[in-house]
């Protein structure tokens, strides 16, 4: 059955008639997440670190970074030459350029390319200090530790990891979530946010430069703890509150 005459011109100028009802795309909103990170937040201190070249090179070229080692002391814990023994989570802050295809993904994508296999993942809910909640999601996975030598297997440690997106005015932990958003925002907002995608990663187990193993239990609570309060100060919730 052949479509009607006047279908094909009615459809047409309907399309044209959207083109000049939506607003002009491509205005960049900045995301609610600060790339400045401080030099401690509650008892961690934060020591910055370079991105690596293979995510410079991956990345679209104005992509941001913002990393660090954050350390924490042990009380009352040393090691056999009186070295403090300190909690150790690594801290990433990725922010998307214009580019927002080759900005960031999903760490489901990077992380076995950084020596990761994932075993388990789990959406949960976070809660900071100051009572604000968003959605995270938490990753298990085994990493094998470079060798001390060239040739030598290195160590295999378990890790726990957390990540979550940071819009302009919203926070989700689903990348297909955040593409949804990010196509409805082009359209009826004209408008293109950018988004940082924040992770943190803690190791526990038999760990190298600790004197007893670490629970997943303690490793998940120190995260979930560390992440509630640097959520509070990295995070402008007037924009996403309002």
């Amino acid at each position: 059955m052949s479509p009607n005459p006047w279908l094909i011109p009615v459809v047409t100028g309907l399309a044209l008639a959207i083109v000049y009802v939506l607003p002009k795309a491509g205005e960049m909103a900045d995301s609610a997440a600060l790339m400045e990170l401080p030099e401690a937040s509650g008892d961690w201190w934060l020591e910055p670190q370079p991105a690596s070249m293979e995510e410079i090179g991956t990345l679209g070229a104005e992509t941001a970074f913002a990393k660090a080692t954050c350390l924490r002391p042990r009380p009352g814990e040393f090691t056999g030459i009186g070295r403090r023994v300190y909690d150790l989570i690594d801290l990433s802050i990725v922010l998307s350029g214009s580019d927002l295809n080759t900005s960031i993904h999903r760490p489901e994508r990077c992380m076995p390319a950084q020596g990761h296999l994932i075993t388990a993942s789990a959406d949960v809910v976070l809660r900071t200090h100051a009572g604000h909640e968003f959605k995270a999601r938490r990753l298990r996975s085994v990493k094998t530790l470079p060798g001390a030598e060239r040739g030598v297997p290195g160590r295999r440690v378990e890790c726990v990891t957390y990540y979550f997106f940071v819009g302009h005015d919203r926070i989700t932990n689903d990348h297909l979530e955040r593409t949804l958003v990010d196509m409805k925002d082009r359209l009826l907002r004209g408008m293109d946010q950018r988004w940082a995608y924040v992770s943190a990663t803690a190791m526990f187990g038999e760990l190298p430069w600790t004197g007893k193993p670490v629970s997943e239990e303690e490793a998940d609570a120190r995260i979930r703890e560390f992440l509630s309060e640097l959520a509070d100060e990295q995070i402008d919730w007037s924009q996403v509150d309002g």
